[in-house]
C-alpha cells in the first residue's frame, strides 16, 4: 500500500501535490524523533509554527499568548530548555515575557519541514537540554516555478503569498513574499481579546491594564516576510547557500499581559559552503556562518494606563555564529568532528511616552559559547550505535560593574543504540547527559520602576547551569495495514532553573526534579482510501522537594494527556479530506504554590478537505473548533507575567479561538 504516514499526526491534514516537484528538504525520520514535511504547502490557516507543529506533534503543546507568536512545550519543556534553529541557525527572542519565542521569527509559508528530537541526544546545538526543533526553510527548483496564494478567514483574517524559484544545474534562486493581517479573534462565548482582557481585570484593582476605548477594537496583528535564498554549484564537489529573511510585525496585541508589541522585527542571514570528497579523512567539510537580530518594543500605549502616559519595555537581542564540520570514514564507522562557536547580545531598557529613561531592564549583555563536538556512527549487523560528545566553554558577561560574571564549563554525552530485529519491527535505547546554561533573563534582569535607583533584580546571578541525564526507550513495528510506534522516557534535572512566586527579588533558583512519561501513535489503513490515526502522550514533573516556604512538589508546565483521533479520506489523487477528534484532560496536577491553576480538559473537532482543479488551481476549505467550544490550551505559571486582578490569586487564563472557517486559493506554475 503506497502510502507515506507521520505518526505525529501529520497525514491528518496532509495535502498531496501530485507530481509536483516540492523542493522540500527531506530529513529522515527515525525511531526517535518526528520529521514534518510540506510545511509551507499545508499550513496555510496563519503563519503561526507553535499552533501547527501542537497539532502535528503530540508531544508539543502550544502556550498561547496571542493571536500569532506562540510558544511551544516539548515533553515539559520551554524557553531555552529546548534548542530553536532555523537553516542551522541560531535565532533568540526579545522579550523577557516570551512575546517573540524563536519559532515566531519563521514563517510557514517558508518552512519546508521540521525535525522534532525528543530528549538531550544532538550534540551539535549549543544547550540542546531536552529536546530541539530544526527548522529548514524551501530550498530553490531547477526551472521556472512559482505560486500565488491567498487565504481568507474568520475574524478578518487575511493572508496573500507570492513565491518565484527558476534556475539550473549552476544557479537557482527563490524569492518569496506574504503579509497577513487578523482582527481580533472571538472565543466560544463571543469574547475577542480585548473583551476577555475587560471580564478578566475590569473592576478590579487592575482595572487601568484594560484596552483604551480608542483601541479596544484594534487590529491583534500584522505581519509580513520575505525570503530570499540562492543556492551556486560552484563545481561537482562545491555548493554554496546563501539565505536572509526579514520579517516585520505591528501592533500584536497580549491581552493576558500587561503590554503588548508595538512592533516586531527580525532578520536572519545564514551561508552554507559544502566541499564533498577532499580526501581520505574528509568525505564531507561544511562550513557555516550565520547573523539574526530582533527588535522589540513592548508598550502600555494601548492601556488605559497609557492614555497619559505610556511605558515602553525595548529590548534588542542578536546572534554571531560560525560552525565547521568534518565528515570521515574511519575505523569502519562514520565521524563528524566539529567547532562551534556564537555571541548572543541581550540589550533593554525601560522609558515613557515623555522621553524618560526609567532604567535598564536586561543592560547589555553578551553570551559568548565556544564548543567542540564529535559525533560517530557504526553499524554492526542489524544494530546501530550513534554516539555524540561535547565540550562547552560559556561566559555570560554583563556592562554593568554591580552584577558579576559567569563562566560555565560543561562535557556532555549520549549514545543511541537501535537494533532492527527484521524489516518490520525497531526497537531503540538512548542515554544522555546535557546542559543549558542560564540566560540573562534569569541572571540579571531588573524590574521596572519610576526610580531607577528603586529597581529590584528579579534576575539570580549565582545561578548554576542545569542539566538533564535522560534514558528513553521505543519500539516501533510496521504491519501490512499500518504501524505502531511506542516510547518512554525518564529525564533526571539537576540544577533545573525555576520561578519562584512569593520572592520579590532573585526570583529563580536552581532545585532538583524529574520529568517522565510516555508516547503512543499509529496509524491503520482501513483501505486505499481511508486511512485512521491515533496518537497519546502523557508525562508527569515533580520536584525531588517542594521550594522553601512552599507545599506543593508538581513540576510546572506538565500537560495534561492528549489523545487525538483522525481519519483521513483520499478520493483520488487531486482530492481528499480528514477529520480530527483532538481530546485534552484537565489540569490535576499542577504547581499552584507558582502560578499555575485548575483548568478543564476539552474536546475540540477540525475538519479540512482540499482539491485541485484544472492541475494548476488548488483550493482548501477547513473548520476548527467545529462545535464552537471555549476552552484554554496554556497554564499561568509565573515565570510568565500575566494580569491578576490586583492581588496575587486570580490570573487571567486567555481562550482560544471559537468556531474558525478558512478558505485557501492557490495557484502553482
Amino acid at each position: 500500500m503506497n502510502k507515506k504516514i507521520y505518526l505525529s499526526l501529520a497525514c491528518i491534514a496532509a495535502i498531496n501535490l501530485h507530481g509536483q516537484d516540492l523542493g522540500q528538504i527531506d530529513v529522515v525520520e527515525k525511531i526517535n524523533n518526528t520529521v514534518v514535511n510540506d510545511v509551507s504547502q499545508e499550513e496555510i490557516k496563519s503563519a503561526d509554527l507553535a499552533d501547527a507543529l501542537a497539532k502535528k506533534s503530540p508531544s508539543i503543546s502550544m502556550i498561547r499568548r496571542s493571536g500569532i507568536a506562540n510558544d511551544i512545550i516539548l515533553r515539559g519543556q520551554k524557553r531555552d530548555n529546548i534548542k530553536v534553529t532555523v537553516d542551522d541557525s541560531l535565532i533568540y527572542g526579545a522579550c523577557p515575557n516570551r512575546m517573540d519565542p524563536p519559532t515566531s521569527h519563521v514563517l510557514t509559508s517558508n518552512i519546508a519541514s521540521v525535525e522534532i528530537n525528543e530528549g538531550p541526544f544532538d550534540v551539535t546545538e549549543f544547550g540542546t537540554l531536552s529536546g530541539g526543533v530544526k527548522i529548514k526553510t524551501v530550498q530553490p527548483k531547477e526551472g521556472l516555478h512559482g505560486t500565488i496564494g491567498t487565504t481568507i478567514g474568520s475574524y478578518g483574517y487575511k493572508k496573500g503569498i507570492i513565491s518565484v524559484s527558476g534556475g539550473n544545474e549552476t544557479v537557482k534562486a527563490l524569492v518569496t513574499y506574504s503579509k497577513e493581517q487578523s482582527e481580533q479573534y472571538e472565543d466560544g462565548d463571543g469574547n475577542t481579546l480585548a473583551k476577555q482582557n475587560y471580564n478578566a481585570v475590569n473592576g478590579t484593582g487592575a482595572s487601568a491594564t484594560q484596552y483604551s476605548q480608542n483601541d479596544k477594537d484594534m487590529k491583534a496583528y500584522t505581519k509580513e516576510s520575505i525570503m530570499a535564498k540562492i543556492i551556486g554549484n560552484i563545481s561537482d564537489k562545491q555548493t554554496i547557500t546563501i539565505s536572509a529573511t526579514q520579517n516585520r510585525s505591528e501592533d500584536i496585541l497580549y491581552p493576558s499581559t500587561p503590554m503588548d508589541a508595538i512592533y516586531d522585527d527580525s532578520n536572519i542571514y545564514t551561508v552554507n559552503y559544502t566541499i564533498q570528497d577532499l580526501g581520505d579523512f574528509s568525505k564531507k567539510l561544511e562550513f557555516k556562518a550565520y547573523k539574526s537580530d530582533v527588535d522589540h518594543p513592548m508598550s502600555t500605549e494601548y492601556r488605559v494606563k497609557g492614555a497619559t502616559t505610556s511605558m515602553t519595555n525595548h529590548l534588542t537581542t542578536d546572534v554571531t555564529g560560525v560552525k565547521m564540520i568534518n565528515t570521515f570514514d574511519a575505523l569502519e564507522q562514520e565521524f563528524s568532528i566539529g567547532l562551534d562557536a556564537s555571541r548572543r547580545n541581550w540589550d533593554g531598557g525601560y522609558y515613557n511616552s515623555k522621553d524618560m529613561d526609567m532604567g535598564k531592564s536586561i543592560d547589555d549583555v553578551d553570551t559568548k559559547n565556544n564548543a567542540l563536538f564529535i559525533q560517530s556512527t557504526k553499524k554492526i549487523d542489524k544494530l546501530t550505535l550513534e554516539m555524540g560528545i561535547r565540550y562547552d566553554e560559556t561566559k555570560i558577561e554583563s556592562s554593568r560593574d554591580d552584577q558579576q560574571d559567569n563562566t560555565y564549563n560543561n562535557f556532555n554525552g549520549n549514545i543511541v543504540a537501535t537494533y532492527n530485529s527484521d524489516k518490520n519491527t525497531q526497537y531503540f535505547v538512548g542515554i544522555g547527559k546535557a546542559s543549558r546554561v542560564p540566560d540573562a533573563r534569569e541572571l540579571y534582569n531588573l524590574g521596572s520602576s519610576m526610580n531607577p535607583a528603586m529597581q529590584l533584580e528579579t534576575g539570580s546571578p549565582d545561578l548554576k547551569e542545569t542539566t538533564n541525564t535522560e534514558i528513553d526507550l521505543g519500539t516501533e513495528h510496521k504491519y501490512q495495514d499500518g504501524k505502531i510506534k511506542a516510547k518512554i522516557f525518564y529525564s533526571d534535572l539537576k540544577d533545573y532553573i525555576y520561578y519562584r512566586k512569593t520572592t520579590a527579588a532573585n526570583r529563580f533558583e536552581n532545585i532538583d526534579a524529574k520529568i517522565y512519561g510516555l508516547e503512543l501513535s499509529s496509524a491503520y489503513y482501513i483501505n486505499d482510501q481511508f486511512t485512521f490515526d491515533a496518537a497519546y502522550t502523557y508525562k508527569k514533573g515533580k520536584k525531588d522537594k517542594a521550594l522553601e516556604g512552599q507545599s506543593d512538589k508538581d513540576l510546572a508546565d506538565i500537560t495534561p494527556p492528549k489523545l487525538i483521533l483522525g481519519l483521513t479520506y483520499d478520493h483520488d489523487d487531486t482530492t481528499n479530506a480528514s477529520i480530527e477528534f483532538v481530546n485534552v484532560s484537565s489540569w490535576k496536577n499542577y504547581d499552584e504554590d507558582n502560578g499555575e491553576q485548575k483548568i478543564a480538559g476539552y474536546n475540540v473537532v477540525n475538519l479540512k478537505a482540499q482539491t485541485t482543479i484544472a492541475t494548476n488551481f488548488e483550493i482548501t476549505v477547513g473548520i476548527d473548533n467545529l462545535f464552537d467550544k471555549t476552552y484554554a490550551v496554556s497554564n499561568t505559571y509565573s515565570d510568565l507575567v500575566l494580569l491578576t486582578d490586583g492581588t496575587t490569586s486570580d490570573v487571567m487564563l486567555l481562550n482560544e479561538p471559537g468556531r474558525y472557517i478558512y478558505t485557501s486559493l492557490k495557484y502553482s506554475f
